[in-house]
């Protein structure tokens, strides 16, 4: 996740992508973590839960195929 943060913060999005697939969508998580200290928002339960359940998915099958692969 590390090698895959900073390929995102040089711009290879692409590369970050094929590093750890979950990147987008775990920043994505941790951005709303951190607006929702700052602005409650009312939903806010709903949408940490299914963004952490579809970070899980992507880890998982990810992992999944790295192994077959």
């Amino acid at each position: 996740m590390q090698r895959s943060l900073l390929l995102l913060i040089n711009g290879n999005f692409i590369d970050a992508f094929k590093m750890y697939p979950a990147i987008f969508t775990l920043l994505a998580l941790f951005l709303f973590i951190l607006l929702n200290f700052k602005a409650k928002f009312k939903q806010s339960k709903k949408i940490i839960s299914s963004l952490a359940y579809l970070n899980v998915s992507i880890m998982v099958l990810s992992y999944l195929i790295k192994i077959n692969l």
